[in-house]
C-alpha cells in the first residue's frame, strides 16, 4: 500500500508538471504568434491611409487585415480552450451595458461582411438594464456568433442581429440566411473540436472551437445558448439569453472619443525588443503627432525615463534580460521627480485576463494586447497623455 501511495503521488506530480509545461508552451506560442501579427496589423493601417480609394492595393490591405484578425482569433480560441479544460478561464463581472457590447461586436464584423457582400442588419433595444457580466467575454460571444453567421452566409445573403428584453432576461438573436445545419449535426454544434464538415475539401475553415467557448461563457453568466436551423441551405438562428441585473443602475455611457485622436506634443517612450514592432509603432505614433523615442531593452528604457521623464511609456512584457514587469516595478519604486509616476501601458502579446491583471498589479496604468488595433493604441495614448499633462506628472524643463 505504501509503494502504491508513493507511485500515485509521483504520478500526480508528473501530471501536474506536464500540465504546467503545456500551459507555459501555449503562453509562449501565443506570444511568438501575436508579436508579428501586431506589426502586420499596424503596417496595414498605415498603408491603407496612403492608398487611394478603390485601388487594388486597398483591397489587398483589407484582405491582410482580415487574415490577421482571423489568426489572432484562432490563437485566442486555443488559449481559451486550454483555460476551460484546466478551470482557469477568468470572468470579471460588473454592471455591463449589453447593447454597447453587441454594437462593438457588430462593428468588428462589418469589414468581413462588406467583403463577402453580406447585408448586416442590427436592432438593439434602447434603455436595456445592465447585465452582471464581463464585457470583454460577452463581446467575445456576440462577435463569435456574428462572424460565424457572416462566414457561413453566401454573397447577397443577410445576417440579422437583434437584442431585446424578455422579462428579466436579455435576449440576443443572430440569424442568417446561410448554409444552415443538418438535423443530425444540430445536437453536436456546441461540442468542442466538432465541425459539420471536417474533410480536406471543406469550404469553411476554422478549428471548431468558437461555439463551445461561447456556450461555456454564456453558462458562466447564468445564461443559455441555443441553435436552430430548418436544415441545410436554410439558414441558422442562435439565441442567447442572460439574466438582467435589475438591482444595479444602468452603467454610464463612455464619453465619445474624437477621431482621429491627436497626440501633438506628447512625449512617448517605447520599449520593445522586436525591431519590426518598434518601427511600426513609432511611425504610427509620430503620424498622430507624438514625439517618440524607441528602445530595444528595459535597461535602456529605465535610464531614459529617469533622465527625461516622458509623458507616456509603452512597454512590451517579454524581453530578454529584464522583462516589462521588472521595468515598471523599478520605475514605480522611484520618486515622481525621477519618473516614478510616469503613465505606462503594457503593450504585450500576453493577452489573457490573468495577464492583464498581473500587468496592472505590477504598476501599469493600462494593458493592450497584441495585435493591437491602431486606433485603440492611439486612443489609449491620447487618454493617458491628457491625464499625464493635466495632473502635473511632467517636467516642463525637458
Amino acid at each position: 500500500r505504501a509503494r502504491a501511495a508513493r507511485r500515485e503521488r509521483t504520478a500526480r506530480r508528473a501530471a501536474a508538471q506536464e500540465a504546467r509545461g503545456r500551459e507555459e508552451f501555449l503562453a509562449v506560442a501565443s506570444h511568438e504568434l501575436r508579436t508579428p501579427l501586431g506589426a502586420i496589423l499596424i503596417w496595414t493601417q498605415l498603408l491603407r491611409a496612403a492608398a487611394g480609394e478603390g485601388r487594388a492595393d486597398e483591397r489587398a490591405l483589407d484582405m491582410i487585415e482580415r487574415s490577421v484578425r482571423s489568426l489572432a482569433q484562432l490563437i485566442d480560441d486555443l488559449l481559451d480552450v486550454s483555460r476551460i479544460v484546466t478551470g482557469k478561464l477568468r470572468v470579471e463581472r460588473r454592471a455591463t451595458d449589453l447593447a454597447a457590447v453587441v454594437a462593438a461586436a457588430v462593428e468588428s464584423a462589418r469589414l468581413g461582411a462588406a467583403a463577402r457582400g453580406v447585408e448586416l442588419n442590427v436592432r438593439l433595444a434602447p434603455g436595456l438594464p445592465p447585465v452582471d457580466g464581463d464585457p470583454a467575454r460577452l463581446q467575445q460571444v456576440a462577435a463569435n456568433l456574428i462572424s460565424n453567421a457572416v462566414k457561413f452566409t453566401p454573397r447577397e445573403g443577410a445576417v440579422e442581429v437583434a437584442l431585446s428584453r424578455v422579462g428579466d432576461h436579455a435576449r440576443l438573436v443572430v440569424a442568417d440566411t446561410g448554409v444552415g445545419i443538418a438535423p443530425e449535426f444540430l445536437p453536436h454544434v456546441f461540442e468542442r473540436f466538432t465541425q459539420a464538415d471536417s474533410t480536406t475539401t471543406r469550404r469553411h475553415k476554422g478549428l471548431g472551437l468558437g461555439l463551445s467557448i461561447a456556450r461555456h461563457l454564456v453558462e458562466r453568466h447564468g445564461g443559455t445558448i441555443q441553435a436552430a436551423s430548418p436544415g441545410v441551405d436554410r439558414g441558422t438562428t442562435f439565441t442567447v439569453t442572460v439574466p438582467l441585473d435589475l438591482r444595479s443602475p444602468r452603467p454610464p455611457e463612455a464619453p465619445a472619443e474624437s477621431e482621429p485622436a491627436e497626440l501633438s506634443g506628447l512625449r512617448v517612450f517605447l520599449v520593445d525588443d522586436e525591431a519590426d514592432a518598434r518601427e511600426a509603432m513609432c511611425l504610427l505614433l509620430r503620424q498622430s503627432g507624438a514625439s517618440v523615442k524607441a528602445f530595444g531593452t528595459a535597461t535602456e528604457a529605465f535610464a531614459a525615463v529617469t533622465a527625461e521623464r516622458p509623458h507616456l511609456l509603452l512597454s512590451d512584457i517579454a524581453m530578454p534580460g529584464e522583462d516589462g514587469y521588472s521595468l515598471i516595478q523599478r520605475l514605480r519604486a522611484l520618486p515622481a521627480a525621477q519618473g516614478g509616476q510616469v503613465r505606462a501601458v503594457a503593450l504585450t502579446a500576453y493577452a489573457g485576463a490573468e495577464d492583464r491583471a498581473r500587468a496592472l498589479a505590477a504598476g501599469y496604468d493600462e494593458h493592450l494586447a497584441k495585435p493591437v488595433k491602431p486606433s485603440d493604441l492611439i486612443r489609449a495614448a491620447a487618454r493617458l497623455g491628457r491625464t499625464a499633462r493635466s495632473d502635473g506628472r511632467r517636467d516642463d524643463s525637458v
